[in-house]
C-alpha cells in the first residue's frame, strides 16, 4: 500500500528525550533553538528534567509535549498522519539503543522510534553509549563512565538500520540536524516574501 495520509502543513520535528543524563542539557539547548519541534518525554526523562533543572525555562512557544502516559502511546499516531519529518532521540540510553535494536516498543520513546521507521521518518539518534571510556556530566559534575561491550554492540547494530544516523558526540549531532535543515531546506522551501 503506498496512500500517504493528507498533510495539512508543514511537518515538524519529532524530538524525543530518554532518561540519559549525558548531554541532556545540551539537548535541551538544541531543542530550544529549533522551530516547530514537538517533544516526546518518558518517564525516566521526566526524572532527568527535573535533576538536572531543565523544567524551568521555557520550550519554544509552538512546542507541543507529550509524556508517557498512556499504554498504547496513542501521540505516536502522529507519525502515521505525516506530521513528522524527522525524528531526534537525544539523548538516547543504552536501554533505549538495545530495545530498539531489537525491535522492542514499549515506552514512548521506542514507540517513537518504532513508528518513525514504519513510517519512514528519517532518525537521528544520539547514542549517549558509544566509546569505551566517557566523561558525562551528572547533576553534581563530570563522572567516568565505561560502557559495557553490549552497549557498544548495540550502537554499532543501530548504525545499520536504513534512515538511521547515529551521533557519537555533541558535534555529530549538532552536524546531522544542520543536514537534515539544509535537505529541509530543499524540500520546503521558505515561501517567497
Amino acid at each position: 500500500m503506498t496512500a500517504k495520509a493528507p498533510r495539512a502543513k508543514t511537518p515538524r520535528w519529532a524530538w524525543a528525550l530518554t532518561g540519559s543524563g549525558h548531554y541532556f542539557t545540551e539537548s535541551i539547548e538544541i531543542i530550544r533553538a529549533l522551530q516547530d519541534v514537538d517533544l516526546f518525554i518518558s518517564d525516566a526523562a521526566d526524572e532527568v528534567l527535573r535533576m538536572y533543572k531543565q523544567d524551568k525555562e521555557p520550550l519554544p512557544e509552538q512546542t507541543q509535549v507529550f509524556r508517557d502516559n498512556s499504554a498504547s502511546s496513542a501521540s505516536i499516531g502522529r507519525f502515521y498522519h505525516g506530521e513528522y519529518h524527522t525524528l531526534v532521540v537525544s539523548p538516547a540510553s543504552s536501554n533505549t539503543v538495545a530495545k530498539a535494536v531489537h525491535g522492542i516498543s514499549d515506552t514512548l520513546v521506542t514507540n517513537c522510534f518504532a513508528q518513525a521507521g514504519k513510517c519512514r521518518v528519517p532518525c537521528i539518534v544520539f547514542a549517549c553509549d558509544s566509546m569505551p571510556e566517557m566523561i558525562t556530566m551528572a547533576p553534581e559534575g563530570p563522572v567516568p563512565v565505561y560502557p559495557r561491550r553490549i552497549d557498544l554492540e548495540n550502537t554499532r547494530l543501530l548504525k545499520e538500520f536504513d534512515a538511521t544516523v547515529v551521533a557519537e558526540t555533541l558535534d555529530e549531532l549538532r552536524a546531522a540536524i544542520a543536514r537534515r535543515r539544509a535537505e529541509l531546506a530543499q524540500l520546503f522551501p521558505a515561501p517567497a516574501a
